[in-house]
């Protein structure tokens, strides 16, 4: 998984951000749940998926303050 840059994310819509904040965060409970039942493949992309979604957020709040 690639590490996405906030200028990126700044250009999308705030729907494609709620969109993509959505599948992060399905992305994330299949990730915890192999992490539970320990066939994990890559321990750091839950660590990126998590700044990613916290990426997202702040970006969506700095849009609603706008």
């Amino acid at each position: 998984m690639k590490d996405v840059k906030p200028a990126t994310l700044r250009e999308k819509s705030v729907d494609e951000l709620h969109t993509r904040e959505r599948e992060l965060t399905e992305q994330l409970f299949k990730l915890r749940f192999q992490r539970a039942t320990g066939r994990m493949e890559s321990p750091a992309k839950m660590r990126q998926v998590r700044r990613e979604i916290a990426r997202i957020q702040t970006i969506l709040n700095e849009k609603a303050r706008a």
